[in-house]
């Protein structure tokens, strides 16, 4: 039996529909798990039933995190939030931590677990962060697009070893202050947080850059999402 991955959907407003980047499923399915999107609600106990399905999720892409998340106003330059994802993955991220369930976040999943927990995030970095580095690449999206220093002794070394390695990027947003909770594991040659891990839990890893769209070609992407399913197990 494959392990049942949850995967949070993204949310197209103007189609008002749900929606998902077959990468993430495909990731999933060829590192060996079952990839199952979750229900698009705020609704508690909904979420919680379709959770004890899972055995472990997948927080994806998509909105900025809401600025209030992480005790900050608005800026004009934010992008727009989603409620009902930050509502649904404030509910998903605190059971995973209390039943010790691995998961697994890209992109904003990165954002959204270190602003939960404690920390913050820059609203932009083009208006809040100098540096040339290139971290809104144009496509195709399965190439490097700066490189990433993984830090000795952390889980991300474990998987893909210490040291530099090139990744693609695609995001405005990123990792201010780093949560009390979490360990950086990986920095970009800019000094920006790339990896994250949740302390003392058994698989909690958090990646800025999208090993969903680099999965075919990249063997240190799949080999991260092999990781997280084979903790899955």
């Amino acid at each position: 039996m494959r392990p049942v991955i949850g995967i949070i959907p993204l949310y197209d407003d103007e189609k008002e529909s749900i929606w998902m980047l077959p990468g993430y499923m495909k990731a999933v399915e060829m590192a060996g798990g079952l990839p199952v999107i979750l229900p698009f609600t705020e609704d508690e106990h909904e979420l919680l039933q379709a959770y004890s399905l899972c055995d472990g999720i997948l927080f994806t892409g998509g909105h900025d995190v809401a600025p209030e998340v992480y005790n900050q106003q608005e800026k004009s330059y934010c992008g727009k939030s989603c409620k009902t994802r930050d509502i649904m993955e404030s509910i998903m991220l605190d059971e995973c931590l209390k039943d010790d369930k691995p998961f697994l976040g890209i992109c904003r999943g990165i954002q959204f677990i270190n602003a939960y927990l404690g920390g913050s995030l820059y609203q932009d970095l083009p208006k809040e962060y100098d540096s040339k580095v290139e971290h809104h690449m144009e496509p195709p999206y399965d190439r490097g697009a700066h490189k990433v220093e993984v830090l000795d002794g952390t889980m991300l070394a474990d998987i893909i070893g210490t040291g530099i390695h090139s990744v693609n990027s695609y995001h405005h947003q990123a990792i201010k202050e780093l949560s009390p909770k979490v360990d950086a594991m990986a920095y970009s040659e800019d000094g920006l947080v790339e990896a994250i891990s949740v302390k003392n839990h058994r698989f909690a890893i958090g990646v800025q850059w999208h090993p969903e769209f680099s999965y075919e070609n990249n063997e240190e992407s799949l080999k991260l999402v092999r990781a997280f399913i084979k903790e899955c197990e």
